[in-house]
């Protein structure tokens, strides 16, 4: 446990990656997405999208903490177990810190009427509607997930290089193709998005969080064969 904790360290080492960057993207699409806000000239309330940025930043938080410090802990003598879970552990701590920044950030909006503009960057209703709480945990394993993807990309470089990552890559675009191709053909679209509207933000949470144990569990067993 001690040496996983270690590997926690070693990667909030590099803060420019795991802390300012995150923090720059958010501060900076935060601030923009207010100008906009402020420009437009309506006076119902007003979303935007510039909130993904730093959720989709874990994606290539994921690809980073693999390729910037797994060479580096193979030569420390860290095992490739102790080295998952540590980085693992350190995403999920940044993940909720994000979630509870999204949190923060929707009640002050919600205090200040959309900081005086009516425009909501953090507030969604839609995630609101079971709940901060809810919210915060959404967010946090939104970005979870995407760090996930992120790492499991690098490690199929590692492992297979440049021409495996391509053909997996391509086959997961073939699957997802012919899934929408098949729902196309049943005409069953409508469903598939009252299904997905019906989970509410509660369903779509636990959903991302199977589906990023399962992806991690994947990323694992190629991380044991990966080459530093």
């Amino acid at each position: 446990m001690n040496r996983t904790v270690n590997v926690v360290r070693m990667q909030f080492v590099n803060k420019y990656t795991f802390i300012w960057m995150p923090l720059i993207i958010l501060g900076a699409s935060f601030v923009m997405s207010l100008v906009i806000f402020a420009m437009i000239p309506y006076d119902g309330a007003k979303y935007g999208g510039g909130s993904q940025a730093p959720i989709w930043y874990f994606f290539a938080l994921g690809i980073m903490a693999l390729s910037y410090t797994f060479p580096f802990s193979q030569a420390m003598s860290i095992t490739r177990r102790e080295f998952f879970f540590g980085t693992m552990l350190a995403a999920v701590v940044t993940a909720v810190i994000l979630g509870v920044t999204f949190v923060v950030g929707g009640f002050l909006e919600q205090a200040t009427r959309g900081w005086g503009v009516n425009g909501y960057f953090f507030y969604l209703d839609w995630v609101w509607r079971s709940g901060a709480l809810m919210a915060g945990v959404f967010f946090a394993v939104l970005s979870l997930l995407l760090f996930v993807v992120g790492f499991w990309g690098a490690t199929l470089y590692r492992r297979f290089g440049a021409f495996g990552l391509t053909i997996t890559l391509i086959a997961i675009g073939v699957v997802l193709v012919a899934a929408m191709w098949l729902i196309g053909r049943l005409d069953a679209w409508g469903a598939v998005f009252e299904w997905i509207a019906g989970l509410g933000t509660g369903g779509l949470a636990g959903g991302m969080a199977v589906a990023t144990v399962a992806l991690g569990a994947i990323s694992f067993l190629t991380l044991r064969r990966a080459v530093p």
